[in-house]
């Protein structure tokens, strides 16, 4: 029969997940085993924040930037599009509690493009006074050796830009906490996979640090002002300018405070459609990363016991890969209840976001077109 048909390839699928979740295990702990070199010299550093609204945690995540153990003159550039907005109350906060920092805030409601980040990025831009930038977004939050490091990194010979790897740091209820299981549980390790594999150049925008020649040489920030995915653009121009691009062996936290279902969904859609824009045959074959949801489709098609031994045999590795992350780098216990609940989200979110092309970034709406360009969607929002 069709469902005696579609058995054998699901069940296969299931276990090959099975054996790539051993596989992420392995390769987690020897990518947290690297040792970062040392940096040679302090280079002078601009660090760029783009800032849009108050989110969670905004102060800590800006103070962090602000107790570097770095000797050598680090500006810091803040920038918001709207005079109103409500991020300058925290940057008023932060000049006040750190008076001998370099704050600069930059205030310039300029598009360069339908990348809102991106303009903003190119309006700051233009005050940077230092020889090394580091693009981060305003979400992270960074250990006080984080410039020596990505300054060291970027020092090896053949380096053009360096980008970090990230944790998640819920702030909230059970959305944030599903948001920051995905990062530690299937995002992050599958990166490092994809790493030790050889299979992967990431470029990512929480993070991205070059020398000011470097941006220069490949054109500064302007050709990438309408793509959602600017970062592995960015990535692909330095690999493509005869430098590699670095990925630290130093993991920073990402904020996760989404307060709903919707914000959730709306962010992993986002997330989902950026990397099957950038890599659509990968993300095809990410499939193998949902072995638990796999083998309970295989259970539901009549595969009995080895459908749900494979079942339970995903949700232990997926345990364990958790767990190998949180001792790897020294992370808090995760909360383990809901992986089952995360993996079934995770293979929801595959599945949809080949069901359409629009983005909820931030409150706006976008077509995401098949290069990556980012198209201002006039529809009004789905109720």
């Amino acid at each position: 029969t069709m469902l005696d048909v579609l058995l054998i390839p699901v069940l296969i699928l299931a276990a090959l997940g099975c054996v790539y979740l051993g596989l992420a295990i392995l390769l987690t702990g020897r990518h947290a085993r690297r040792r970062p070199p040392e940096p040679g010299s302090f280079p002078s550093i601009t660090v760029i924040k783009p800032l849009h609204g108050v989110e969670p945690g905004l102060f800590e995540n800006l103070a962090s930037f602000c107790r570097q153990d770095y000797p050598g003159p680090v500006q810091i550039l803040l920038g918001v599009a709207d005079p109103r907005d409500p991020a300058l109350a925290v940057v008023a906060q932060l000049r006040q509690a750190f008076p001998q920092a370099a704050l600069e805030l930059v205030v310039d409601a300029r598009r360069h493009g339908s990348n809102r980040k991106v303009s903003n990025l190119i309006n700051m831009a233009e005050r940077i006074r230092h020889d090394v930038v580091v693009f981060s977004d305003s979400d992270v939050r960074v250990p006080a050796d984080h410039l020596r490091q990505m300054v060291a990194e970027l020092q090896v010979p053949g380096v053009g830009c360096v980008t970090c790897l990230y944790h998640g740091v819920p702030t909230g209820g059970v959305w944030s906490r599903l948001i920051g299981l995905g990062m530690d549980a299937h995002f992050t390790p599958s990166v490092i996979v994809g790493l030790g594999l050889r299979l992967a150049r990431p470029c990512i925008g929480t993070t991205i640090v070059m020398g000011r020649d470097m941006l220069a040489e490949i054109g500064g920030l302007t050709a990438f002002a309408d793509l959602l995915a600017e970062d592995y653009a960015i990535g692909a121009a330095v690999w493509a300018a005869g430098r590699r691009v670095a990925v630290s062996t130093q993991l920073i936290g990402h904020l996760c405070s989404e307060a709903s279902a919707g914000t959730m969904w709306a962010h992993e859609m986002r997330w989902a459609r950026t990397i099957k824009s950038i890599d659509p045959l990968g993300y095809a074959g990410s499939l193998i990363t949902h072995p638990f949801p796999a083998a309970l489709i295989a259970w539901a098609l009549g595969g009995g016991m080895p459908a749900l031994a494979l079942a339970g045999l995903a949700l232990a590795l997926r345990i364990g890969l958790c767990i190998r992350f949180e001792r790897a780098y020294s992370l808090p216990p995760r909360p383990y209840w809901l992986i089952p609940a995360r993996d079934l989200l995770a293979f929801a979110v595959f599945v949809v976001s080949y069901l359409g092309s629009g983005v909820n970034w931030r409150g706006h709406l976008y077509q995401l077109v098949p290069d990556g360009t980012l198209v201002t969607d006039r529809r009004p929002p789905s109720p």
